[in-house]
């Protein structure tokens, strides 16, 4: 029989045969375990298994093939990974400009994996009744930078429902993923997209301006709207994985798109005479924040090796 792994708590998980939503308690076989020493958890939320039923409980035979996944490498953790979701429709990446503060290189990185495993990605501003009055420069310049990548960007706030209908209309019919920095208002988002569902909200920390961690556990929750959505716990380090230095700029789309002019190939985009992507860049048509958070990874690439 098979089944789609809805919540992930350690070394027991809840089943549904979706699309039907039954949940149900399932243990992992031993001998699973073993594959992929490399990665923290051998079974994702997302994922589809095959399980039997050994008296009332049932229990993981196996992994089916997974269409796609998103996988990080935790700094502390260089040689180790984990899998964060299973064969997702779309990503969702939750920001807010401030409280706590965007992170550029975290979301780039998140943003690359997506594009490494064909993820469609899609960028959610939290909070923007929070700091609109501040003035709609920031958001403006940020709108910039990822819609000029080639992100859609949605603009929304939980207090005023702006943008709220836009996502639930396109979740539907989907397995969506929501993920981001803690604190960034994902949890209050998925609540406010069905008012049914009770992720854990958590207060942000006054004295850090960062969230305090919450959500512990990976799950998936039905919507009632229709469509599913993965809540994940709040991520601080996000480190690549299973990408070469030299594919890095493969994914980033804009950065794709010039490199096809540069003078050699292959081309780093760091020193090369005639690099189309330096050009893009002092001609303002890469942003340099994109640019500056390559850069970062072709470093980070360094400390990994």
């Amino acid at each position: 029989m098979q089944a789609t792994v809805v919540k992930n708590a350690g070394s027991h998980y809840l089943l549904s045969q979706l699309p039907r939503w039954e949940v149900f308690p399932a243990v992992l076989r031993g001998k699973i375990r073993l594959k992929g020493s490399a990665i923290t958890n051998p079974i994702a939320v997302g994922d589809r298994v095959e399980y039997e039923m050994d008296g009332e409980s049932a229990v993981i035979t196996d992994i089916l093939p997974r269409r796609n996944y998103v996988i990080r490498r935790s700094t502390n953790l260089s040689r180790q990974a984990h899998i964060i979701a299973a064969n997702v429709d779309r990503a969702y990446l939750v920001v807010s400009l401030y409280f706590p503060e965007v992170k550029l290189p975290f979301l780039d990185r998140i943003l690359v994996t997506c594009e490494l495993y064909g993820i469609p990605a899609t960028i959610v501003l939290s909070k923007t009744d929070m700091y609109r009055e501040l003035g709609s420069g920031e958001i403006a310049r940020f709108k910039d930078i990822y819609e000029g990548a080639g992100y859609p960007v949605i603009e929304t706030s939980v207090q005023t429902g702006e943008g709220i209908e836009a996502i639930r209309e396109a979740c539907r019919g989907c397995v969506n993923l929501f993920s981001g920095e803690s604190g960034v208002g994902k949890s209050s988002l998925i609540k406010a997209l069905d008012p049914s569902l009770d992720p854990k909200i958590g207060a942000i920390s006054a004295a850090h301006l960062q969230g305090k961690h919450t959500t512990s556990l990976y799950e998936m929750y039905p919507l009632s709207s229709g469509g599913y959505v993965i809540d994940s716990p709040g991520i601080r380090g996000f480190g690549l994985v299973d990408v070469e230095k030299e594919e890095i700029a493969r994914y980033f789309p804009e950065m794709l798109k010039a490199a096809a002019d540069c003078r050699f190939t292959p081309c780093t985009h760091t020193h090369e005479p005639g690099c189309a992507v330096k050009a893009a860049v002092d001609e303002g048509i890469i942003s340099p924040e994109r640019y500056n958070s390559y850069l970062g990874m072709l470093e980070e690439d360094k400390k990994f090796r």
